[in-house]
This record gives C-alpha cells, sequence and structure tokens, in this order.
C-alpha cells in the first residue's frame, strides 16, 4: 500500500511543486476551518460512498458543497449511495475515516473505486488534499493533480453540483 512518503517521493520524482503542511488531525471540514491557518487554494471534503450493488465512489468536492445523496447517485446512473463502512475504505484506498483523499485511488490497483471531482474544485487554482493520514495536508496546482492522477491510470469524472450533471471525464 502507498502511504504518505510515497506519494511526496512520487510527486517529487514527476517533479510536480507541492506544499506539506503538517498540523494536528483534522476528521471533519469543521477541524479543518478552525486549525488549517494559511493554506492556499480549495479545500475539500471527501465522500466514500457505496450502493447495494458494491458499486464505490469517491466524491471530492468543495468543503462548502451541499450534496444530496439521492440526486447525485440518481444522476450518475447509481441508485442508493450511501457512506460505505470503514472496512471498504481501508480495503480499496488503504486509509482510514478522517484520511480520505483521492490519492488512495492510487491504491485502488483495480480500479474499483469511480472518483468524481466537483467542476467548482477543477476550477481553481490551487488544490489541497490530506496524503493519506489527516496530520498533513498536500497544496498543489489543480492542473497538476489532475495531470498525476491521469498519468497513474484515475479517470476523473468532474461533476456540476449546480448543474446536477457530469460534465467532463479526463482519462
Amino acid at each position: 500500500m502507498i502511504e504518505k512518503n510515497d506519494i511526496l517521493k512520487i510527486l517529487e520524482k514527476k517533479e510536480i511543486k507541492y506544499t506539506i503542511y503538517e498540523h494536528e488531525p483534522f476528521y471533519t471540514v469543521e477541524d479543518s476551518n478552525k486549525k488549517r491557518s494559511k493554506m492556499k487554494g480549495a479545500h475539500t471534503k471527501n465522500l466514500f460512498l457505496k450502493n447495494k450493488k458494491n458499486q464505490f465512489v469517491l466524491f471530492s468536492c468543495d468543503e462548502n458543497s451541499v450534496v444530496d445523496l439521492k440526486n447525485f447517485s440518481k444522476s450518475i446512473g447509481l441508485k442508493n449511495l450511501s457512506f460505505a463502512k470503514p472496512e471498504y475504505l481501508l480495503e480499496f484506498l488503504g486509509i482510514k475515516p478522517g484520511s480520505v483523499s483521492p490519492f488512495g485511488l492510487l491504491n485502488d490497483l483495480g480500479n474499483n473505486v469511480e472518483f468524481y471531482l466537483e467542476e467548482e474544485l477543477e476550477n481553481s487554482a490551487d488544490i489541497n488534499f490530506h496524503p493519506l493520514i489527516n496530520t498533513s495536508t498536500i497544496g498543489l496546482k489543480t492542473k497538476d493533480f489532475i495531470s498525476f492522477m491521469i498519468e497513474n491510470k484515475k479517470k476523473i469524472n468532474i461533476y456540476s453540483l449546480s448543474q446536477n450533471r457530469l460534465v467532463k471525464v479526463y482519462e
């Protein structure tokens, strides 16, 4: 399983500029708002979801976005999505609750988890995610994050919450 230091080494090898912030654990958006000091860029919340057919979704959206799971599920053709149990998070992404991050998709070698990124985040200049542990945050250019995920064979579905639909796909 890939861990924080592995991600940092990969980013450095690919010459992707990033900033690493070390901090107290952030378990919630509220924790992040209180403790993050002056991290620039978009801040995210990451929802790890599952339906009864064992289809998994990771949705990264702006920390202030309101997500109606019923509408989101219906619009992407996966009915009845709800929060997945922690054991699935560990099995597929190699992380624990509170540390959910799209960097965990690097541990999903079978590409079992569909990744959705909110359009508002795609349009931000900089973005922040935990590097698989909630005591650190990596800040990097959003375009670099997207390129990095594509290079690592991770499909990115760009989803508009305001339009309630998929607007673009990167493969």
